[in-house]
């Protein structure tokens, strides 16, 4: 039976549509996992065929499983993963049991903040930055850039252990916290950048790149960096399409990649393009539905195309300018009851609505990307319409916390 595997998924997102578009396109469906939650919630995830727990940091037992599922006749065509962390383990797995159709070094550098920023250090669009080994002192001297600044693991992932400081006193609460919840990690400190913020989607195939979508970002700053707006542009101004198009072919030819999926976020300035972060993977959460309500194409299944030695086709079957407004809350409480659902749904332009959280759960501020406990899609034929609409939609949805209300969506 032709399987493909999956290392990891995610409830929501990314992720979980590619398990759902393997099954559509009629393989056998494999998970690892090594959340004990989504065993003991085995039956929600219906498209999935089998899920194995294991040790995701171990690759002699993922190989032993692998080994299991061979010598029960699974054809295995791919392994793949749309998880943060777990796209080069995949990668490696896929090399030795299947055809690999993807770049592991290149996804080991993109998994990996300092390994991107030291690979790609001469590039006008890297940040200046330096390292901070496991417990090395600190000295100002050695930073030749000005605050703020922002401090971060090389490994962290949706915005957790991302941290802003403003001047020096900051700085060291900064890495003294970090240095004491993980001793052992090196930390990046980096310049912060200030300007508009991107998100570029692409694939890779037989090393033409293929942009699927350009978006504009929002984001709300409270104790992280939260990205709580998307703006898909139906049509990119010509100028910041060929800047964006000039840093993705240098990415590409630096890393050398020949197939593969990623996606760069990055900040326009004064002195150019910067890149803030690169990843070696389609986004998470809303970002395949709101590339299909733009363009009508799903890029997980164009993704997954290519991973299985297919061509991909990113033909845009419809052009529309779609906002995506996430919801967060602005205090800690226990989700009582959430109301204005369907009034969104039913709302002018709406697209699609997601609301994460069940009764019962406890709700807080942001502190990373997996905070953002709801979403609104609507298209329109204007970025400023479509805006509109999403956040006019989305201020419907009311999270009912303890006795409390708490409405969530920036303005």
């Amino acid at each position: 039976m032709k399987t493909i595997i999956f290392i990891g998924t995610n409830k929501s997102g990314s992720s979980r549509e590619a398990l759902k578009t393997a099954e559509r396109l009629g393989y056998f469906t494999v998970v690892f996992t090594q959340n004990k939650k989504q065993i003991k919630q085995r039956k929600e995830y219906t498209e999935v065929h089998e899920m194995i727990y294991v040790d995701m940091n171990d690759l002699t037992k993922m190989k032993e499983e692998i080994n299991k599922l061979l010598l029960r006749g699974k054809d295995i065509k791919t392994i793949v993963s749309f998880i943060d962390s777990y796209v080069y383990i995949a990668s490696i797995l896929c090399e030795e049991y299947c055809h690999n159709y993807s770049s592991p070094t290149a996804n080991k550098i993109m998994e990996d903040k300092l390994e991107t920023r030291l690979f790609l250090k001469d590039q006008p669009y890297t940040p200046k930055f330096l390292i901070i080994n496991p417990n090395e002192p600190f000295s100002l001297e050695t930073m030749d850039f000005a605050f703020p600044v922002m401090v971060k693991f090389p490994k962290s992932t949706g915005s957790k252990d991302v941290l802003f400081a403003s001047d020096s006193r900051q700085l060291e609460k900064q890495l003294a916290d970090l240095q004491e919840k993980n001793p052992d990690e090196m930390i990046i400190i980096e310049e912060y950048i200030e300007g508009d913020q991107y998100l570029v989607e692409a694939l890779v195939y037989k090393s033409k790149i293929h942009i699927a979508g350009i978006m504009e970002q929002e984001i709300t700053k409270g104790e992280r960096f939260i990205i709580t707006g998307y703006g898909v542009l139906a049509k990119a101004p010509t100028e910041i399409k060929k800047e964006i198009e000039d840093v993705l072919k240098s990415v590409v030819l630096q890393l050398d990649i020949k197939d593969g999926a990623l996606h760069l976020e990055l900040r326009r300035t004064n002195n150019g393009w910067k890149l803030i972060e690169i990843n070696p993977r389609i986004s998470g959460g809303a970002m395949n539905s709101m590339l299909q309500a733009a363009f009508g194409f799903n890029l997980v299944e164009e993704t997954l195309k290519l991973y299985l030695g297919k061509t991909p086709s990113l033909v845009k079957k419809c052009s529309n300018y779609v906002f995506t407004q996430y919801v967060i809350v602005s205090n800690k409480g226990t989700l009582e009851k959430i109301t204005g659902k369907n009034k969104a749904l039913k709302s002018p332009g709406v697209v699609e609505v997601y609301v994460k959280p069940k009764k019962g759960t406890v709700l807080t501020p942001p502190l990373s990307m997996g905070h953002r406990y709801a979403y609104v899609i609507a298209a329109a034929e204007s970025m400023a319409e479509a805006k509109k609409l999403a956040k006019s939609a989305a201020n419907k949805i009311t999270f009912h916390l303890n006795s409390s209300k708490t409405k969530t969506t920036p303005d």
